[in-house]
């Protein structure tokens, strides 16, 4: 059955990238598109979208007059090999800064409006005003998550929704003050709505709306259940739990190639490893690292307390001291950032550090490093991870969520077994992770060992291809009553 599927998301790798969504709704859509069906992408018109896709290379499919305070031309075009459908509402949209912040940092005082114009025109999308008709409207976390909630208020035909959840910490949650300007009906105000302890939440009530709700990985799913992983949103996720799955990321393979990544020294493959070490040259240069045989792990990270990074900072003199050295990129925390310049300071040559983040930089890093340090409290999915698995590059992470779904930890019988792809730490304190480092930096001195853990996760799936076709079998058995 050729489905067609709009795709609904606040961005979308190439064009716009702050994190793993973007690269997710980049990706999915061309391996659904591989399976044969025929997914369109929508997504706000920012500086950065339409310095990729200028406005002479789309056609405008319909105009409304006053999207949210302003005109708006809803565009469409092909780049990148996607089907894309562009809001060009420059009130909204054109400005500087971010998606979502300012160049002070600071949100956008309008993200409300911002992204309830996300899921109004989605919603107006699904039920045709672009000629086109979708069978499935796929929302993509709390931006577009009231594109359901749209739909569940309009008459006539509609398409079935999903509401993917990407991470349960960022929900969209605004003052009820902003509820007349949402333009909905009064009973959108309600439990079973947009009403979350007295606020307006966009995530709560699209979860309450869609027709079927996924995370980004099977552990996560049972997590974001129970008080502890549900952030507030457990009890309403249990009473869903019929409706709610669990579907892993994948990545996209092409983009992600150490054999043939425009963006690194050296290419090399599971069979000729040894050309990694041109790429670990670059790392120790770029970051100002002594150059030496011993390890280097990497991480590629928001520094927050989330990603475990404060715990991670605390270690620094400790992985020093025994041997191994350490390559940080990432942006958060001011504290954590201090904490790794700080540890940069007392140990140059052993502790390289960039604030901010550089696509091309992740991926040589990846690319040389030895291993990538991705200690999470919780973490829905990861996408570092698989990167990693890809290129070679052993990940050391935490036992949450789409990690423990994705790597295969490193104890005696796994490795006896051979079937080791990195190592797995079962709690995100000091002593633990530590150990779980040292325990990495002693199998890094096997270099049997360790090259055949490398090569086991360059051979892992980590593509699209069998996610997808999970996501084609819930898009079946949503539409499988439909006349």
């Amino acid at each position: 059955m050729r489905y067609k599927v709009l795709s609904v998301a606040s961005e979308v790798y190439p064009f716009i990238k702050t994190g793993g969504l973007a690269d997710v709704a980049g990706a999915l859509p061309l391996a659904l598109a591989e399976l044969g069906m025929e997914v369109k992408t929508l997504l706000p018109f920012y500086p950065e979208v339409a310095r990729a896709i200028p406005r002479d290379a789309t056609t405008v499919v319909f105009e409304m007059e006053d999207l949210f305070g302003g005109p708006a031309r809803i565009r469409s075009a092909k780049a990148a090999g996607l089907d894309v459908l562009l809001i060009d509402a420059p009130h909204l949209y054109d400005r500087p800064g971010g998606p979502y912040v300012t160049t002070a940092g600071q949100e956008h005082p309008d993200n409300w409006a911002r992204f309830a114009a996300l899921g109004r025109v989605g919603a107006m999308i699904g039920q045709g005003a672009s000629g086109w008709q979708p069978d499935i409207l796929h929302a993509h976390d709390w931006q577009a998550a009231l594109a359901p909630v749209y739909l569940s208020f309009s008459g006539g035909p509609r398409p079935k929704t999903v509401v993917t959840i990407h991470n349960l910490a960022f929900q969209g949650n605004y003052p009820r003050e902003i509820l007349p300007g949402l333009n909905l009906p009064s009973t959108a105000w309600s439990l079973e709505g947009l009403e979350y302890y007295g606020s307006v939440g966009f995530l709560k009530g699209g979860l309450h709306a869609a027709d079927a709700v996924t995370t980004v990985s099977p552990t996560y799913a049972e997590e974001i259940v129970t008080p502890e992983g549900g952030m507030g949103l457990d009890g309403l996720l249990r009473g869903r739990s019929n409706r709610l799955v669990g579907i892993v990321n994948g990545i996209d393979t092409a983009v992600w190639d150490p054999g043939a990544d425009p963006m690194i020294p050296a290419h090399y493959g599971a069979k000729t490893l040894k050309n990694r070490a041109a790429n670990k040259r670059a790392v120790e240069a770029e970051f100002g690292l002594a150059p030496g045989d011993g390890p280097i792990f990497a991480v590629v990270s928001r520094l927050t307390w989330q990603k475990g990074m404060d715990v991670l900072a605390g270690l620094c003199d400790d992985m020093v001291a025994m041997g191994v050295r350490l390559a940080v990129i990432g942006s958060g925390e001011p504290l954590i950032e201090g904490a790794f310049h700080a540890a940069h300071a007392r140990h140059p040559g052993e502790i390289g550090v960039r604030i901010g983040y550089s696509e091309p930089l992740s991926h040589q890093l990846q690319a040389g490093a030895d291993g990538l340090l991705i200690p999470s409290r919780f973490e829905p999915c990861g996408l570092t991870q698989l990167y990693a698995l890809r290129y070679g590059c052993v990940p050391i992470v935490s036992k949450v969520g789409g990690l423990a779904d994705t790597v295969i930890d490193a104890n005696y019988a796994a490795v006896v077994a051979k079937v080791a792809t990195g190592i797995i730490v079962d709690e995100v304190a000091s002593a633990p992770l530590l150990d779980a480092i040292d325990r990495a930096r002693r199998l890094y001195d096997d270099a049997p060992v360790w090259q055949a853990m490398q090569s086991r996760g360059m051979a892992t799936d980590v593509g699209w291809t069998a996610s997808a076709a999970r996501y084609k079998d819930l898009y079946a058995s949503l539409l499988k009553d439909r006349p």
